[in-house]
């Protein structure tokens, strides 16, 4: 028995629409959700890379759970039976007693036009020798998948008489091979498309936390006058501890600037209360005051020299060998009796420090190395 293909005809093909939509829904939630764990890592934003996270796992239940009807019919559908010619084989790899090899084959389906697949199958070594070119062969396909063609390693009876008798012309191309892709290049462009859309939309949202004007870390304390004490600044006070942080624009290292923060720490006091530490960074003072009844070396932060303090971080910043000094900060304490004040300097050349006594008077000088 000769089976001829029909004329030359398009493959096997089924609607692309759908499935150019969850291609191009699936870009976009994998640009989304990469760009939310990395600006979420940028910013330490916990929502943003829980976010992240759940959004691909949530839409992969999601398409999941959509398709299990589907998936369910198709396997109630029972697979059409054809025979097919091999065109060509190839083995692609492999180890083991089992190796894939790569079948170029016309099928030719009873009742309709002959077509070209390629389709990946394992064979066993000891059975190779039993597929060759030309060799006929009986497969079998869902109905709707006419690419998913399988080898039918023991054909019933019937078809074994039908292969041995067959001939099958071969069918022109293109071959199949697995799925079609839905709308070829026009669909991988969707899809890289709504992919930087979606990693886009994400930065688009965060561009005022990611991108907005901060101030630099770099900058030396001004020679400005006094700083207005009425400008915005958040002053916490507690029994063991208080804290003055100021707005944007503003330093603690301003003339002046330094004196009314401690004051506003102190405001109200009936008597002086003594500091274990005071630590001044540019727009950040923490003061820890010495517990009531306790016989911890404190001072009186009345006995800062607070004239010296810009000029001690401006000495630091530029005479220790830290040539782009990024962060710097003033700690005073009397652990060992005497006040003493140390100025820290952190750059891209490493760190140094000075250190100074209660009249603002350098002591040591530690530089960079």
């Amino acid at each position: 028995m000769t089976i001829t293909p029909a004329p030359p005809s398009a493959p096997p093909t089924r609607r692309t629409s759908l499935v150019l939509a969850r291609g191009v829904l699936t870009g976009a939630v994998i640009g989304s959700s990469l760009a939310a764990l990395a600006v979420g890592t940028v910013l330490e934003h916990v929502p943003l890379l829980i976010g992240g996270l759940a959004v691909p796992l949530a839409y992969g239940l999601l398409v999941l759970a959509a398709g299990a009807p589907g998936r369910a019919r198709e396997a109630a559908v029972a697979p059409r039976t054809a025979l097919a010619v091999i065109e060509s084989l190839r083995a692609t790899g492999g180890e083991t007693s089992d190796v894939p090899v790569r079948f170029d084959l016309t099928v030719a389906p009873d009742g309709g036009p002959a077509y070209r697949v390629e389709s990946t199958q394992f064979v066993n070594l000891v059975d190779l020798r039993d597929y060759e070119p030309g060799g006929i062969v009986v497969v079998q396909y869902p109905p709707h998948r006419p690419w998913a063609v399988k080898l039918v390693k023991r054909p019933t009876p019937e078809w074994e008489d039908r292969a041995a008798g067959a001939r099958i012309d071969s069918a022109p191309g293109p071959a199949l091979a697995d799925e079609p892709s839905p709308g070829g290049t026009v669909g991988g462009y969707l899809t890289l498309l709504a992919l930087l859309l979606g990693a886009a939309g994400v930065v688009l949202v965060f561009r005022g936390e990611l991108f907005g004007a901060e101030e630099p870390t770099d900058r030396p304390p001004s020679a400005a006058g006094p700083a207005d004490p009425g400008t915005s600044s958040t002053t916490i006070v507690s029994a063991a501890s208080g804290t003055v942080a100021l707005g944007p624009g503003q330093s603690l290292f301003d003339e002046g600037r330094l004196r009314l923060a401690v004051d506003s720490l102190t405001k109200g006091d009936s008597g002086k209360r003594q500091a274990l530490t005071v630590v001044v960074q540019d727009r950040l003072l923490t003061v820890v005051f010495t517990p009531a009844g306790s016989r911890a070396p404190g001072f009186d932060l009345d006995d800062l020299p607070y004239p010296r303090i810009p000029a001690l971080v401006r000495e630091a910043r530029t005479t220790l060998g830290v040539r782009s000094p990024k962060t710097w900060q003033l700690t005073a304490e009397s652990l060992s009796g005497a006040l003493t004040l140390r100025v820290g300097v952190t750059g891209t050349d490493g760190a140094a420090s000075l250190e100074a006594n209660g009249r603002g008077e350098i002591v040591r000088r530690v530089p960079a190395r």
